[in-house]
This record gives structure tokens, sequence and C-alpha cells, in this order.
């Protein structure tokens, strides 16, 4: 009952933000189901985060206070005192040497008063209207004179150059401006390194604009020196070279060096083989097994059609079994008609099948809460759904985005990625956007764009592909027998060709468990036909080699199993 208080205690204490929102939702849950334990655990690293955040924010401001109106590297009083001494010496100057309103950005108020005073007392006769456009009328008492005089007295009779004084002036104007006008951290402190440059005392004002354009444009994309650190990156092996994530076959795991962020992966196949189930069985590997949060995009399969085929997913995929716990073997159709068996036949009234029948008029609330009490497979299907309902950090969040641009799938990712920092994306298919529908050839577009998003915000993202009806034999597969343009192939990282191998050749066929191997077996014809061998041709992979695999699959269940390195029989 302490521990209880205790994290109810620190959980109101917490004001709840979206960054902290799904941490706060699943110590609820654990409190649901009694784990105090591990609840309070959480709360404390919880609020440990909260109170490094809020005095790194302490800090922060701190540093900001102490820094004044600019950074130090954008502070230079004494140079104002000299321009505007210069000014007083000789007012004919402000002819030539004038800020106009937009970047006039002083950082002492008291030189600002006097340069307007400049511009429309001691220098009136000499100022443009363009230099006075907007500016207000100084405010002059003994203070201001008494500075003013101060001001000519330290540049009399020295060497100061008005021009190089004007220039090095305004390229500090031009650079507070963009500081103050730029919103994000990263970006400021790129325009702040611009003082240090090489070569900035011979940047002109209007290179130091480039180079802020330059900045604001680069820095979204990565940057680094790539001769840092060698001896390093080599030694500690932890690279996403050689770390992704595994998929759910091991010889891909191995081929592709596993699933990279920054990378963009394809897969082929022909109409109706299972482009959309293979998309759903990677999705949930990767959110459930690896824990990480995914987004599924589909201009196939509505909403309704995904979440049945990922139910079916969750219950039969071994991997995913053995992490909720419930043994199970159900297909997509059973879970579509709601048919389940009894643990024992004589409790219920079944079908030809042996499935529960639903009683004559008994509602569906009714028949549910019927069935949580003589069916062990329908409890145990609650239970691993249930489960997966509830893998917060590792959702999997879905769109449906029929008839869209490029430019519209670009800002769903880019969305998500912010929303839900997601960093792996699976769209199911890669398709020309509408404003280019009949052009094969945009497709290449397309992905280009999906390849700049990956390595941009390194994100994986896998994609579906239309594989052409034809004759070609299985194993023969190449780009060419893709439905759209071949040249898409050359933004992938790597691409995956699949097709049916038909079941009056599967005698043709054997396959191995190494790549070079003695022992070959053979693909046993299957009298469910639900049981299908496909044929996996890896026709690009920027990590190295392109071999020729096997699945067998069964549909109903969504599984896919890695057999082997596939070979026709040498006659």
């Amino acid at each position: 009952m302490e521990n209880i208080d205790k994290i109810y205690e620190l959980l109101n204490s917490i004001k709840v933000t979206k960054a902290n929102e799904a941490y706060i939702s699943e110590i609820k849950d654990l409190l649901t189901v009694g784990n105090y334990f591990e609840a309070l655990k959480k709360m404390r690293d919880l609020k440990d985060e909260e109170d490094q955040i809020k005095k790194e924010e302490i800090v922060e401001k701190e540093e900001q206070e102490e820094e004044g109106t600019y950074p130090n590297q954008l502070s230079n009083i004494d140079l104002e005192e000299i321009f505007i001494g210069l000014l007083l010496e000789n007012p004919k100057l402000i002819a030539k040497y004038y800020f106009i309103f937009e970047i006039c950005m002083f950082e002492d108020d008291e030189m600002l008063n006097i340069y307007k005073s400049i511009l429309y007392n001691e220098g009136a006769k000499y100022s443009s209207e363009q230099a006075k456009n907007r500016f207000n009328f100084s405010k002059d008492t003994e203070e201001v004179y008494e500075l003013k005089n101060y001001l000519r007295k330290q540049v009399k009779e020295k060497n100061y150059n008005i021009e190089e004084t004007y220039r090095e002036l305004k390229k500090l104007f031009i650079l507070r401006k963009s500081y103050i006008e730029t919103p994000e951290k990263n970006i400021q402190n790129k325009i702040l390194e611009i003082t240090q440059y090489k070569l900035y005392n011979k940047m002109s004002s209007e290179e130091i604009e480039n180079t802020i354009e330059q900045v604001k444009v680069t820095q979204k994309f990565k940057q680094t020196v790539l001769s840092d650190n060698l001896v390093e990156f080599l030694e500690s092996g932890d690279n996403e070279l050689a770390n992704g994530l595994d998929y759910p076959f091991q010889i891909i795991t191995e081929v592709f060096k596993g699933i990279r962020k920054g990378e963009t992966m394809s897969f082929a196949m022909p109409s109706n083989s299972g482009k959309s189930r293979l998309t759903i069985n990677m999705a949930a590997y990767t959110a459930l097994i690896h824990k990480k949060k995914v987004l599924v995009i589909s201009n196939e399969m509505s909403e309704e059609k995904m979440k049945l085929c990922l139910i079916t997913t969750i219950l039969n995929n071994p991997e995913i079994q053995k992490i909720h716990g419930q043994n199970l073997k159900i297909t997509e159709g059973e879970l579509l008609e709601f048919k389940f068996r009894p643990d024992n036949k004589k409790e219920a009234k079944l079908d030809e099948q042996g499935y529960i029948i639903k009683e004559e008029g008994e509602t569906q609330k009714q028949f549910i809460k019927r069935l949580s009490t003589i069916s062990s497979d329908f409890n145990k299907t609650i239970k691993a759904i249930d489960w997966a309902s509830k893998q917060i950090k590792n959702s999997i969040y879905f769109i449906n985005i029929t008839d869209h641009t490029n430019d519209e799938l670009k800002k769903v990712i880019i969305n998500y990625y912010y929303k839900e920092q997601i960093e792996y994306v699976f769209y199911d298919t890669l398709k020309t956007d509408t404003d280019n529908i009949g052009n094969p050839e945009e497709i290449k577009r397309t992905a280009t764009i999906l390849s700049n998003l990956a390595q941009n915000f390194n994100i994986f993202i896998c994609s579906s592909l239309q594989l052409a009806e034809n004759t070609t034999n299985p194993i023969n597969l190449n780009v060419n027998d893709l439905a759209v343009s071949r040249t898409v192939k050359e933004v992938l990282d790597t691409l995956c060709l699949f097709k049916q191998i038909s079941r009056d050749s599967l005698q043709d066929y054997e396959y191995s468990l190494k790549e070079v191997d003695t022992k070959y077996f053979d693909l046993e014809k299957s009298e469910n036909p639900d049981v299908r061998y496909y044929s996996c041709v890896v026709d690009k992979n920027r990590a190295g080699a392109k071999p020729k695999l096997v699945f067998r699959l069964n549909l109903a269940y969504n599984s896919w199993i890695e057999l082997g390195y596939l070979r026709l029989k040498h006659k």
C-alpha cells in the first residue's frame, strides 16, 4: 500500500506532455495488473528524467541571461561605438554608410538612439529618404550629448577605416537578424560558427547572406568529417552497417546485413501474391520482436484488412508467440468468420467442421461471453491480441493514402517521424503519384524521394513493387520483369523479386541450407492448396551477395519460412 501511495504521489507531480504521455500510460497499465514494483521503478526513472530536463532548462536560461542580447560571437559593442563615433566626427558619411531599417540590429540601445539622431539631426541634409525610412526620431538628453562628445574623442585622430568598420558591422547585423529569426537551435549554432570561418574577415556582407542560406539548406543533411575517429569506428564494431535489426529470415538478414536505417529496400511480386501480407509480417516482427515503432502506409489494403492480417500474424508467428505466450494455430478465414472450436465438443452445438455455432437470438456480446467459458482457443486469441494492443512503445501505426501525390507521401513520413519518432516505415505499394498515373518512368522519382528521406532522416523504408505477369521462370527473374520502370532499381539499396513456383514444376527444383553444399532437399508437394513455394531472387544488394532463395508460405496463417538456397536440379 505504501508503494502505491508513492507511485501516485510521483505520478501526480509530473505534468503530462506529448513526450511522456506513452510512458505514463504504461505505468498506469502496470498499476492495473498489480505490478507495483515495476511501476514504481519506471516512475522513478521518469521523475529523474523530468528533473534532469528542468536542470538543463535552468542552466540554458542562466547562460542566455549571462550572454546578453546576443551570444558572445555576435556581440561587439566596441565596433558599434567606433562606427557611431566616425559618423559623428564626419556626418557626411551617412550618405553612403547607412543601414536600412530591416537589418539595423544595434545591440546597444544608446548607439541606436544616436544613430537615429545622426539621420535626423547631425547628418540630416546628407541622409536619404531610403536611409530614414521607418526610423523614428531620437531622444536627446544631457547624457546623450555627453556620450556623443565621448564617442567623437574616442575616434578622433585614430586610424579607423569607415569602409572596413561599416563592412564588419553590417556582417554582424545580418548574422544577428538571421540568428533571432531562426527558431531551430542547431541552425542557430551553425550561424554562430560562421564567425569562426577561417576566411570570415575576407567575406563580404553578400557572401555572409549566401552562407546563411547554404547553412539552412545543408543543415538538414547529415554532415561529418569522414576521416575522424576511424580507429574507434572499426574497433567498436557498433555501427549500422554491421548491426541492423534482424529480418524474420536468417539468410536475408545475413545477405543485407539486417534492417539498416538510412536505406531503402523493395520486394516485388505479381498481383495477389501476398505483398501486403509480407509487409505486415516484417512490420509486426520489427515492432513486436525488436520493440520498435513502425509506420505502415498502404494504398492497396484497407485498415480492416490490414488489422485482420496483423492479428493472424500475431497469433501464428512462432517468434511472436514466444513473447505473448499463447500457442495457437488459427487461419485468417477462421478469424474473419469468428469460428472457434470448444474444449469439449459436448458443451456446444457445432457445425460440420466442429466450430461453435452462434445460437438463434444470441447477441454477439452473449456469444463472446459463452465462448470465453467453453473455448481455450478463443481466450488465447483475446489474450494475445490484447497484449499486442498494449505495446505502446512499439506500436504499429497505419495510414491509408489512396490517390496521393509524392509531396503528400513525403509529408506523411516526416510528420510521423517528428510526431512519434518512427524510424521504420513500410510502404505498400510503391506506385507513381496521382499527377503521373500512366507514366511508369515516374516511379523512379517516387523512389528517389523515399531514398532521400531515408538518408536525410536516418530511417529505414521498405516498399513493395508490382512484378509483371509473364512466363519468366521464377529462378531467372531480373529487373526487366518489373511491371514498372526498371530504372527504379538505380535508387534502391536492396531489391528482391518473388514469384510462385507452380505446383507442376516443384520436382524441377531443390534447395540447400548453405550456398555451397553437397546436400540438397526436394520441394515437397503439399495436399493443402494454401501451401506455396516462392522463388526469391536478390536482384540488387549494396552489401554484396545476390543469392537465389526459396520460401515456403501459407497465406492462411501469414506464415513465411525461408528454406534455403534454390537451384534447378541437374538433368
